[in-house]
């Protein structure tokens, strides 16, 4: 252990908050060993103080920890989920964990078999198996099939690129796999192998392959990604790849790959500048040597193409010759005559003030919109009649819930997947099939495919959505899982636990609660889901709302959220805490350090929290367009939401009981963030605890049993401070801490 003088001197000061000294900055050495004993005493700590909490439905009085991680790891291994498949050829691909697999079964089966109540599956990779053959920690991270010349005549994949991951790190690695002797091509004997790197390989044909990654010295951005696009031919080193295109190291990543559809054949590589910033390029190969032509659009516009179709997305007001289309809209068009110069362009959506596109499938023939109206779902489908104009009609308008779709097989057929999930009715698969629409006819039925159960008594519980008003007078929307007014004693305030996220245009909708029903609603535990500005529930200008210098307005429409709760009389100061990861660990650790009025607890999860260095570490240069530059004028506005930088003597009796928690092997958002937050709170002698885990990534766990030990600690840790309980924990855990002070 480490306990020493010397560290404690260090840790008993808070960092400059023009950034300029940072007394906690050895945290950010991931690996080394001195930080490493630092972070397995406070692992320590925390586990000896939550697995001290006494279950207070069990009459023996368990350890509510042990009887919480075993309901997760329950749910999480249960051999009745559904099981999402990828239809190639003439199988359906899944990948599986359970119990007897932690790291996964990669396996299939026909679409025959899978309809069944028991479908026979064909393991094609048990990755557990080959962790004990290798002596390794893989992580599966996907697979990519190529495509035979041959598949209408029913030939069959043969070959796919497989990704696998140590510990489950963004960076992984690529192997060729042989889909008829169900093993790896070995690379002595031409298989495909990229080392370990982020990065990507991706098919052209069976010879050849796109390759984005570390080449060696200046091939990686600053950002950590891939800078060059390469193509490789079997046979022959990677480090001879033929350079195609090369993008700057201030740039975020380039990306690379080629389209298969039969006679539509095309080859892609997108130059992404920065979140939502990108330019498209279509390659001609047969050049020598290769030519990039841009598609000419503005870089904060999405473009593609599928088949003749050209798809465009504008992030801002998008004007061509005399027609403006909106931010948010859906565009499509002839993409050859685009290309040429002759644009003849139609908008299939148009947002509104309470409208955005959640999404969109493309079928063969068919065009689906998932539209979210006041964050809420519905379909529509649009196709092209026998004069080629555009007709459009609602698609299974009796669906009620989140309502996702893919495609079958957009290149071969009009089937669709769709999922229909709620907070609290478990997910439903249907197929669906489209391929009357465009003769004017009718959608098939939805085919009930599978139907998971429930995980959690849901009785007496309702969904209801409620609107918050923010500083600036907006209207935050925002759901609330509870139990009925009839079920509950009037003017009791309830355990509530307030979710948010608030970044990078991702919207936060309903789906099924599983773990979280059985370890905080079921208990009697009150759930709320906000979806405040940073996202993207109402489009584009939702997300612009709240970036860099307007970041404020996230916080600000988070804590109007929670203070709606309180003033509608769903709880109170004491019995109200807060949760998020990643950008939403940002989000609760502004709430602790702004609003530490407001809440009983706070969890901040793989959180960024120190906004002076998070350029500099891992992936933090790709987050610029959203945070700000901290290394120009920008820290004045960046400073005012750096949690690291907020916290203060002053305010420290006012900060609620903290929790921490990260993972080592997190190579997306660096796990010094979280320790130097912790380190620095426990200098100010405030009630914080810290568990790392040493696998896992950015999620947080590697397999099952990692995610059902770190969500049991996370709830026990509630249910001790919101929730009523008197174990003392939140003491024994400042005492222990105290030496560092």
């Amino acid at each position: 252990m480490t306990d020493s003088t010397d560290q404690a001197e260090r840790t008993a000061q808070l960092p400059a908050p023009d950034g300029s000294t940072d007394p906690h900055a050895w945290l950010e050495d991931v690996t080394g060993e001195e930080a490493l004993d630092w972070v397995r005493e406070r692992n320590a700590r925390a586990e000896s103080a939550l697995e001290s909490v006494q279950d207070p439905a069990d009459p023996d009085g368990a350890p509510l920890a042990e009887t919480l991680q075993g309901q997760i790891r329950e749910i999480l291994d249960a051999k009745d989920r559904i099981p999402g498949v990828v239809k190639r050829g003439e199988h359906l691909y899944n990948v599986w964990t359970d119990a007897e697999h932690e790291r996964g079964l990669w396996r299939r089966t026909t679409m025959e078999s899978y309809r069944t109540d028991e479908p026979e599956w064909e393991i094609l990779l048990d990755v557990d198996a080959l962790n004990e053959a290798e002596g390794e920690d893989w992580v599966w991270h996907g697979a990519r099939l190529l495509r035979p010349e041959g598949l209408a005549d029913g030939e069959p994949y043969r070959r796919a690129l497989v990704a696998l991951s140590h510990g489950g790190s963004d960076a992984d690695v690529t192997r060729e796999f042989d889909l008829e002797t169900l093993s790896f091509v070995p690379e002595s004997e031409g298989g495909f192998v990229r080392p370990e790197a982020k990065g990507s390989l991706s098919w052209i044909d069976e010879d050849t392959v796109w390759a984005c990654t570390d080449f060696g010295e200046d091939t990686m951005t600053s950002s950590g990604y891939a800078r060059q696009a390469r193509i490789w031919r079997r046979g022959t080193p990677l480090a001879d790849a033929e350079l195609v295109h090369e993008i700057p190291a201030s740039d975020m990543a380039v990306f690379a790959a080629h389209d298969h559809t039969p006679g539509w054949e095309r080859d892609w590589i997108v130059e992404a500048h920065a979140f939502y910033d990108q330019t498209v390029h279509v390659v001609d190969r047969s050049a020598t040597p290769p030519e990039l032509t841009r598609i000419e659009v503005p870089r904060d516009l999405e473009a593609t193409a599928h088949r003749d179709l050209g798809i465009f997305s504008p992030r801002s007001d998008w004007q061509v010759g005399e027609d403006v289309y909106p931010a948010g809209s859906l565009v499509v068009g002839d993409f050859a005559r685009f290309q040429a110069g002759e644009p003849e362009l139609h908008m299939l959506f148009e947002p509104t003030a309470s409208t955005s596109l959640a999404d969109m499938t493309i079928t063969r023939t068919a065009v689906v919109l998932s539209i979210l109206e006041d964050v809420v779902h519905r379909l529509e489908v649009h196709t092209r009649d026998e004069h080629g104009q555009w007709v459009r009609r609602d698609l299974y308008p009796e669906l009620r819930g989140s309502i996702g779709v893919s495609a079958v097989d957009a290149d071969e057929s009009d089937e669709i997947w769709v999922t229909v999930t709620d907070f609290i009715e478990p997910t439903a698969l249907l197929l669906g099939d489209l391929s009357e629409v465009a003769g004017g006819g009718e959608p098939s039925d939805l085919e009930p495919v599978k139907s998971a159960p429930a995980r959690f008594d849901a009785e007496g519980l309702e969904v209801t959505q409620h609107f918050a008003t923010s500083d600036d007078g907006t209207r935050i929307p925002y759901f609330e899982i509870s139990q009925s007014l009839g079920d509950r004693a009037a003017n009791s305030p309830r355990p509530t636990l307030l979710y948010g996220y608030g970044g990078f245009e991702i919207s936060l909708t309903p789906s099924y609660l599983g773990a979280i029903g059985k370890t905080w609603l079921e208990r009697g535990g009150t759930y709320v889901l906000a979806n405040i500005r940073g996202g993207g529930e109402y489009g584009p200008a939702w997300h612009q709302a709240a970036l860099k210098e307007e970041r404020h307005r996230a916080y600000e429409d988070f804590s109007s959220v929670a203070k709606d709760l309180v003033e509608r009389g769903v709880t109170d100061r004491d019995h109200l805490a807060v949760r998020g990861g990643s950008n939403g660990g940002l989000l609760t650790g502004n709430m602790l350090t702004q609003y530490p009025e407001l809440f009983g607890a706070v969890i901040i999860q793989v959180p960024l929290l120190d906004m002076k260095r998070y350029s500099h570490l891992l992936a933090g240069a790709s987050w610029m367009a959203e945070y700000g530059d901290p290394d120009t004028e920008d820290w004045e506005f960046v400073r005012t939401f750096s949690p690291y930088h907020l916290l203060s003597e002053e305010r420290a009796a006012d900060y609620p009981p903290t929790f921490v928690l990260t993972s080592t092997r997190d190579d997306r958002v660096h796990p010094g963030h979280a320790r130097k937050f912790t380190a620095a709170l426990e200098s100010l002698g405030a009630d914080v605890r810290s568990w790392e885990n040493i696998e896992g990534g950015h999620g947080g766990a590697a397999n099952n049993e990692q995610a059902a030990r770190m969500n049991a600690l996370l709830y026990t840790f509630l249910w001790d401070t919101i929730g009523g309980g008197s174990t003392g924990v939140a003491s024994s855990v400042a005492g222990a801490t105290g030496d560092d002070a």
